[in-house]
């Protein structure tokens, strides 16, 4: 009776969702632990299943400063930003286009559904334009995206699940290394996404950070403009990227715990939620 309960309060969410978009960003210890990598798979091709039309972002930073470093590159950061030589893009293009991409639509895949991998390079699906240097100190090609292509995605995601590595082009074909929580953002802000999903290692967006206890379940747009000076390392792209999403117009952004193993369904189908949901008014 208790997984009869589950699938009965799962219900009204399955009816609310289906059809609906939802973009995940894809990182963390979810997409780092073998175990939790074989649940995020399972739980993607469920919603595909029940009638959700999942569209996965991802990055892949720990796998290009391994490949750099096995390489003799130097890895450096400025403001959470990878400085970015034509060599570092190179790189980054050959772990996350190349390996990371196709582990994730092999996974996918091999769990039911069938997945296609994309960059920003095909279909032209993102244009890109080189980023400010912030505090005036020049991080090479790290790009921002200017535009999605729409009716690539829209395409592909009516009968597949979209895998999007977080690279991108400018107008002359100069690539460039872009921020993946930025990617996922605009990607739902592109689509009109009804929810953007981040998986992440803290439990959610945490008043303060050393604390977990301090977890703010529900917080609106201005909430979270009004605190971003305060905010530093991984949680400021990722709440900067919610609040550009929800301003044009997704429904809901969610911050959760990627190392709760299926924290996906545990948000989108359960009546008590889990880690941070982030709307345009509290």
């Amino acid at each position: 009776m208790r997984d009869v309960g589950t699938l009965l309060e799962a219900l009204p969410y399955i009816r609310e969702f289906h059809g609906r978009t939802v973009v995940i960003k894809y990182g963390g210890a979810a997409m780092e632990d073998p175990a939790l990598c074989e649940e995020f798979a399972r739980d993607v091709v469920l919603l595909k299943y029940v009638g959700l039309n999942p569209i996965v972002v991802h990055g892949g930073g720990p796998e290009i400063t391994a490949y750099m470093e096995r390489l003799g590159l130097p890895v450096r950061f400025v403001s959470g930003l990878r400085v970015s030589d034509q060599d570092t893009v190179e790189v980054a293009k050959m772990v996350l286009v190349g390996k990371v991409n196709k582990d994730i639509v092999l996974r996918l895949s091999r769990h039911g559904q069938p997945a296609v991998g994309l960059c920003g390079d095909d279909g032209s699906l993102f244009r890109a334009a080189r980023r400010a240097a912030p505090d005036g100190e020049d991080i090479g090609f790290v790009g921002r995206i200017e535009h999605v292509n729409v009716d690539v995605l829209e395409h592909v995601a009516s009968d597949y699940i979209p895998v999007i590595a977080s690279v991108g082009a400018d107008a002359e074909g100069r690539s460039y290394n872009v921020n993946a929580d930025e990617a996922a953002g605009s990607v739902a802000a592109a689509m009109g996404a009804y929810k953007l999903l981040f998986l992440t290692d803290v439990p959610g967006w945490l008043r303060d950070p050393g604390d977990p206890a301090s977890l703010i379940a529900q917080a609106g747009v201005e909430e979270v403009e009004s605190a971003m000076t305060q905010i530093d390392g991984g949680m400021a792209p990722k709440l900067q990227a919610c609040v550009d999403a929800l301003q044009a117009g997704v429904g809901a952004a969610h911050i959760l715990d990627g190392r709760v193993a299926h924290s996906l369904l545990l948000e989108l189908f359960t009546d008590a939620g889990i880690g941070t949901k982030i709307e345009a008014s509290a």
